[in-house]
């Protein structure tokens, strides 16, 4: 009798082990790792006599302008689940050139998921009221995103700052 009680019990456990990652699992998306914004994808035409060039193409990502001076990040990590909640953590966001480089200098930040590979896209937002980064540019977000997403067949995760809404930096999708 208390072989098979045992047995029994094991079997529920092991089972439930087995169950409940895929009962439970109510993500929506997830992002590892990220970049930070390179604000010019490419230039054309013959330079200036100044070096500059005629025509300087944005790296815009999804109808999202980058910030004007390259940033770097560290370090991403995001889950969205299917009913919005979106937790962020990022760390060593920080501008990659200018008079200062290597550090945040008070701005705040918010998400935007973006799930449409082609126009038009919908902007899914948590707070722009954002939240501030820290002097080594690390930075929480927990929200919900506005409008919930329902599916995210082609999804983008930009780092943007509340004045211009610019984006720092988007995330990489885990897709496994």
């Amino acid at each position: 009798m208390k072989k098979s009680l045992f047995a029994s019990i094991l079997m529920v456990l092991i089972g439930g082990s087995f169950a409940s990652p895929v009962i439970a699992d109510d993500t929506l998306v997830r992002f590892k790792g990220g970049f930070g914004d390179i604000p010019v994808a490419n230039v054309a035409g013959t330079p200036n006599p100044d070096g500059s060039f005629p025509d300087v193409i944005r790296n815009i990502i999804r109808d999202v302008n980058p910030a004007g001076q390259i940033w770097v990040i560290a370090d991403l990590d995001a889950t969205v689940k299917t009913n919005g909640e979106i937790k962020v953590r990022g760390k060593g966001l920080i501008f990659g050139g200018g008079d200062n480089a290597g550090r945040a200098t008070g701005q705040r930040v918010f998400a935007t998921l973006i799930c449409e590979a082609t126009p038009p896209f919908t902007q899914r937002n948590t707070n722009l009221a954002g939240v501030p980064l820290a002097a080594n540019g690390d930075f929480e977000i927990d929200d919900v995103l506005v409008p919930i997403p329902t599916e995210c067949a082609s999804p983008m995760l930009l780092i943007r700052e509340t004045v211009g809404q610019t984006y720092f930096a988007f995330g990489i999708p885990k897709l496994d």
